[in-house]
């Protein structure tokens, strides 16, 4: 990397406005931290990574400096921790290769117990932390890097045996490094039982990775940016997940940020009678919930809209958090769908989603890349019962659901969130309410008479336009979704206790309705 190089690069704020800051920035090895920071690290200024162990600290050191190997740059890693051997066994379980990377071990193994090496035996602190310095600057003298990781502080903080002295020391790293033009990352593992706030003034970046252990299900990680001289950047919490590669890091999503225009017209369900209920379909950029009870038959009604557009040559996406793949499939088989063909021609994604081992900031970034690089034009969040079980708290999902879906909306993509209450008939009682987010909410109910079981579906709610205001018996049948005339002589149908006021008999539903 040449230091006189310009880049332009954007620089993202909290607030969802992007600015062109004009100058050089070096990328932290990170597709998502970069992305975070608008960019990436101001050049020739130290930054420091602090977590627990276990966090993942060595991991993005090692993909900052691999970024520099890649763009032909001299880096270092300084190590009073690990050894080179434990490196190349992250290194190698990553598929990274280390080769083009200086590691300098500060005490290597062999020499532990070298009276010449090992100070602490022979001579007092002071001494043994301004050799330790010493080395630290010969070394970088002769390398000559552009990038530097120093791990970890935590050795160098026992080695000053005080605040006041640990200060200096670093200070003094700082201002060594600053003079060479070289860009700098400690770790700190935290072992101090202090919080080291002095360190974070000291440097010009700090950034804070965490582990989060859960009562049940994989452990949570998240990553955030406590501050950042000079750079505007996306603050709050990020999920990250650490696989082979590196970390993969989920910025937090900001619908603001993301808007593209579109026509708003109406995307119908392909059913007749359905789109005559809805007033014509459900509105491209906006958002339905179709709630009520287990099995009443939401998931085949929103399996209805996936087809259609899958039937008008759009993509479809259907995030399946409560149903195996093949419960689906063999429904859809059983009432006449064509959703094999769709899934073969790839119209259609089935994407099983297990709550326990996934971050809400995962989920999202699946659902941005279904839009943005899928070109899904209908998303199917199966349920969101199974969603909210994936979230610390409620609270949460009520935000994280409303920034989703505000970006869904500005993207053009028609949503359907599918919500089962608790109950089968009677009074119900609804697990979350999200109903106040939705733009469309379609009502589904189980109802008794003459002794069967029968179901009636009502639009209660539809912001983009006109709708009837009638219940109708649905049934579903080898056909498809049928849906009857409306049940004008009815009451209390949603109640769950139906008085019917008629002399005459019930209509039946006769097969499915004519597919439009």
């Amino acid at each position: 990397m040449a230091d006189d190089q310009e880049e332009r690069v954007r620089t993202a704020s909290g607030d969802g406005h992007v600015e062109d800051s004009g100058e050089r920035r070096v990328s932290t090895g990170s597709e998502g931290l970069d992305d975070i920071l608008g960019g990436g690290f101001d050049p020739d200024r130290m930054y420091l990574y602090e977590g627990r162990p276990g966090t993942g600290k060595t991991t993005i050191a090692l993909q900052f400096l691999l970024e520099g190997v890649r763009l032909g740059e001299r880096v270092l890693y300084i190590t009073l921790s690990e050894s080179q051997r434990e490196l190349a066994l992250v290194a190698k379980r990553h598929g990274w290769n280390l080769d083009g990377i200086d590691i300098f071990e500060l005490v290597p193994p062999e020499t532990s117990l070298d009276p010449d090496r090992e100070l602490t035996i022979l001579h007092p602190a002071e001494v043994e932390l301004s050799e330790t310095t010493k080395l630290v600057f010969d070394k970088v003298a002769a390398v000559d890097p552009t990038r530097v990781v120093f791990d970890s502080l935590s050795e160098l903080r026992l080695l000053a045996q005080n605040s006041l002295r640990y200060r200096r020391q670093v200070l003094a790293l700082k201002h060594f490094f600053t003079a060479r033009r070289c860009t700098v990352v400690l770790l700190d593992d935290l072992s101090s039982s202090d919080t080291d706030l002095q360190l974070h003034s000291i440097c010009h970046g700090v950034i804070n990775l965490e582990q989060l252990a859960l009562d049940y299900g994989a452990e949570r990680r998240r990553i955030r940016v406590v501050k950042m001289r000079g750079i505007r950047f996306r603050g709050g919490y990020h999920d990250f997940t650490i696989v082979k590669g590196g970390l993969r890091i989920f910025p937090r999503l900001i619908a603001a940020e993301h808007h593209k225009e579109f026509v708003v017209e109406a995307a119908p369900s392909g059913n007749a009678e359905l789109d005559k209920l809805l007033g014509g379909g459900l509105e491209r950029g906006t958002n339905a919930l179709f709630i009520g009870a287990a099995g009443v038959g939401k998931s085949s009604l929103a399996l209805t809209f996936a087809l259609a557009a899958a039937q008008r040559g759009e993509h479809a996406v259907c995030f399946a958090f409560d149903e195996g793949r093949g419960t689906i499939e063999a429904r859809a088989q059983t009432l006449g769908m064509p959703l094999q063909q769709a899934l073969n021609d790839g119209t259609i994604r089935l994407q099983q989603i297990d709550p326990a081992e996934l971050s809400p900031g995962e989920f999202a970034a699946g659902v941005r890349a279904s839009v943005e690089l899928d070109k899904a034009r209908v998303v199917v969040i199966d349920s969101l019962n199974g969603y909210m079980n994936a979230m610390p708290d409620e609270r949460f999902l009520i935000l994280q659901m409303h920034e989703l879906l505000s970006y869904l909306g500005q993207q053009g993509v028609t949503t359907i969130l599918i919500l089962a209450q608790h109950g089968l008939v009677g009074p119900m009682d609804t697990p979350l309410d999200i109903s106040y987010l939705s733009d469309a909410v379609l009502m589904l109910r189980y109802f008794e008479f003459g002794g069967s079981v029968r179901r009636a579906l009502s639009v209660v709610k539809k912001r983009s336009g006109n709708h009837e205001h009638t219940i109708r018996e649905f049934q579903l049948t080898p056909k498809g979704v049928a849906l009857g005339p409306p049940l004008t002589q009815f009451s209390g149908v949603f109640s769950g206790t139906p008085t019917y006021t008629s002399d005459k008999e019930l209509p039946m539903v006769h097969g499915a309705n004519d597919q439009a």
